[in-house]
């Protein structure tokens, strides 16, 4: 038998032969870099830029000793105990991503804390964000950016988060009292069903800018004074007083009872809100959501309601706008 062509029990195939290939190298990812001794990361104690936090070791070493002095414990240096990342009303709340951080910062959100990830790319935006918070005396804290992701229950951080303090809400009854003794025709403004926190922030930038003297929040479906509407109000948030209320429609009477007029902004409203007949009387302005405006039952409730005239090719107006045109035609009328 001939064995030209190859054994001849060989299994014949159609398998392609071995090609050229890359020698058994394997083609690997692209590194990020170096991580960042030391003395070049800002908010390390160690860092010796010409950007340096006021708040140096020195400081730090000077309150330990007093605090020692006085014996009492500081928490200078330690590290806290982790907090749980599901969120109440009442708890912290973390803003994250480098340009809300710095946002925030420079809108001076009350903060207690800056988070910055381990690796985290030294941008202009970072570097910043550490000197604002440095010269507030934020505590500055480095983490792993797997305890980031843990805090923030996987969300897009950028490597830095700002935790910020729950909002304190004020009473009802001092928004009242500041109101009547602030000098000026009491005014304040009432939300109905407004859940988005940038209307909110809005508003809340609107009443502070045309005079107003507080604003009033449902405490059930409806948007609270979160990180987003603290930036959205650039700062005012932290000058208007917010007061939340279990039921709105008793919080209306109880201002028509304190002698307030009670004005809903209502698009099929009876009046037009530039020829509004008590804008210069002590006034509560009500402003609902923009696709369903104000419940029948605070409509009905107010002494009026107040339509703004648009064209008919746009069916509604945001509500931060309705406020804001509401609110200067009521400065306007009293000026």
């Amino acid at each position: 038998m001939s064995t030209k062509g190859g054994h001849p029990n060989r299994r014949k195939t159609s398998k392609a032969g071995p090609q050229k290939g890359s020698g058994g190298q394997k083609k690997g990812l692209a590194g990020k870099g170096r991580t960042l001794k030391a003395a070049d990361r800002p908010w390390h104690k160690e860092y010796t830029g010409d950007d340096k936090p006021q708040k140096t070791q020195r400081k730090q070493s000077a309150e330990r000793a007093k605090a020692a002095s006085e014996g009492r414990t500081t928490n200078i240096g330690k590290a806290r105990p982790r907090t749980q990342t599901r969120r109440r009303d009442d708890e912290p709340e973390l803003i994250l991503g480098r340009n809300p951080v710095l946002e925030a910062l420079r809108a001076k959100v009350p903060a207690t804390a800056l988070y910055v990830a381990f690796g985290t790319e030294l941008d202009d935006r970072v570097a910043e964000s550490v000197r604002l918070a440095g010269n507030r005396d934020l505590p500055i804290k480095e983490l792993a950016r797997r305890d980031l992701d843990r805090r923030t229950n996987n969300a897009l951080h950028q490597g830095i988060g700002l935790q910020i303090e729950p909002y304190e809400y004020a009473e009802f009854d001092d928004l009242l009292e500041i109101s009547k003794t602030s000098g000026t025709a009491p005014l304040l403004v009432a939300l109905d069903g407004v859940t988005d926190p940038r209307n909110l922030g809005a508003i809340i930038r609107s009443t502070a800018a045309f005079g107003g003297h507080g604003l009033i929040i449902p405490s059930k479906r409806a948007a609270s004074v979160t990180a987003v509407a603290w930036r959205t109000s650039a700062g005012a948030a932290a000058r208007l007083p917010v007061a939340k209320v279990v039921n709105l429609t008793r919080t209306i009477q109880a201002c028509q009872q304190a002698g307030f007029m009670t004005v809903a902004l209502d698009g099929g409203g009876d009046v037009d809100v530039f020829d509004l007949p008590v804008a210069t009387d002590p006034l509560l302005i009500v402003v609902g959501d923009e696709g369903k405006g104000v419940s029948r039952l605070v409509a009905e409730t107010c002494d009026h309601r107040a339509g703004i005239p648009i064209s008919g090719e746009v069916e509604s107006l945001n509500a931060s706008v309705a406020a804001s045109i509401a609110l200067a035609e009521v400065q306007r009328q009293r000026r």
